[in-house]
């Protein structure tokens, strides 16, 4: 990617709101029940200090009193405003959606139900779409990488491509995450995106077919130099289950060393984050702290049959690694189990708790905690620094070439 690009991978046909986006990635809510079905133990986790929940001092008059003007100007719209009637359910979502707005946290927001249901498809491994990482933090949706045997590989869609119409209407000047919307629809339906890309003179138009798009969480192979790779590309529901079975495989070809990488991975589930770690360090050492606002603090442990303790280790990271992708690298940075590689993380070290609206109406997404390294590293808006810094330029990028993988290979080689 460019150098200094301050992105995170978000699929293509996803919706990913400011509220709850990382730089236009998919910003996963750590505290989503964990529903696999796998047998894995749940992480161990020490409550050191009883939390407290804080409760509204208002009494029912006060609230009545407070919300007045609310009210005044719900009636004042529904008489006066200009095209009538008014859609008193998008009035009602987008007061919600102010109201979490005016904390001025980005990662606390408001999800209608479509959002919602789109914001955890990664996580459910399967969505409609063309089937492109993109970048929505530039003026322009910008394609990072087609995924592998998507349609937008197939038409030839290539990274650095432009969105500037969709389906024959000029977008620039939308917010990009609003151009996500309209490249969303059912899989068998087509749409037409025009890109403008860097040595055409003129912009290109493409016709590309949507389909279901498989999500793979876990990509692994065995490089030159006999050593193992392993790609995590979200910590869904599947990917711990998926993770140990490449895991397994790779190892019994008795690999020299071990490249996990976490490039572009914004995230998912915490408890994923705890039992990817456990893979890589022994049973019962801090993963996280996980600090609340009173003071408080849950203590994550890792768990116990780690399948790969002692291998020799390189991560890949880079400003598209964050939440759960900077939990897991930060610990086994910290621990000296894991050389980093790549460029700064993206720095995504608050927790957020999603919760179901009732009938259906969304739900709301609202930080509460701040999480720390094993060594109590607040990662926050600063990100991990890698122990071998490596850059990618847009010259690598057209010479397909990967400087950060040549690296740690390099590393694991000597």
């Amino acid at each position: 990617m460019p150098n200094g690009t301050k992105t995170i991978l978000i699929i293509l046909a996803i919706i990913a709101i400011s509220a709850c986006s990382l730089a236009g990635g998919v910003a996963i809510g750590y505290f989503i029940p964990n529903t696999s079905s796998t047998s894995t133990p749940t992480p161990m986790v020490d409550t050191t200090t009883p939390l407290s929940t804080p409760q509204s001092t208002l009494s029912m008059d006060e609230k009545e009193n407070l919300f007045k003007p609310f009210w005044e100007a719900w009636e004042l719209v529904h008489k006066q405003y200009l095209d009538q009637p008014v859609d008193d359910v998008l009035l009602m979502q987008g007061a919600i959606r102010g109201m979490l707005d005016s904390l001025g946290d980005e990662h606390t927001g408001y999800m209608d139900p479509q959002e919602y249901q789109q914001a955890n498809a990664p996580l459910e491994g399967e969505y409609d779409g063309i089937g492109a990482w993109v970048d929505t933090n530039g003026e322009l949706l910008t394609v990072v990488t087609p995924m592998p045997g998507s349609p937008a590989e197939e038409v030839g869609l290539k990274p650095g491509d432009q969105v500037i119409a969709v389906d024959g209407e000029d977008v620039i000047g939308v917010d990009p995450n609003l151009v996500l919307r309209r490249v969303l629809g059912p899989a068998g339906t087509v749409v037409v995106l025009t890109v403008q890309r860097e040595g055409s003179a003129e912009p290109l138009i493409f016709e590309i077919t949507r389909a279901k798009i498989t999500i793979p969480s876990v990509v692994s192979e065995m490089k030159d130099g006999n050593i193992a790779y392993l790609q995590l590309t979200s910590f869904g529901e599947k990917t711990t289950a998926d993770m140990k079975e490449a895991l397994a495989s790779l190892l019994e070809q008795n690999p020299k060393g071990l490249i996990l990488d976490l490039r572009y991975n914004g995230g998912g589930f915490l408890v994923t984050a705890v039992e990817v770690v456990s893979q890589f360090i022994e049973g019962g050492q801090v993963v996280m702290y996980e600090v609340y606002g009173d003071g408080s603090r849950n203590t994550y442990k890792s768990l116990p049959g780690g399948l790969a303790t002692s291998i020799p280790m390189v991560i890949l990271v880079n400003e598209g690694s964050a939440s759960a992708s900077e939990i897991t690298a930060g610990a086994l940075q910290d621990y000296g189990r894991a050389t980093l590689v790549g460029t700064q993380t993206f720095g995504k070290g608050s927790v957020q708790i999603w919760t179901d609206l009732q009938d259906n109406q969304g739900a709301v997404r609202i930080t509460v905690a701040r999480w720390l390294t094993p060594k109590e590293r607040q990662i926050h808006e600063v990100g991990l620094t890698p122990d071998v810094i490596v850059e990618i330029t847009q010259e690598d990028v057209d010479a397909d070439r990967d400087p950060q993988l040549e690296k740690a290979i390099e590393i694991l080689t000597k």
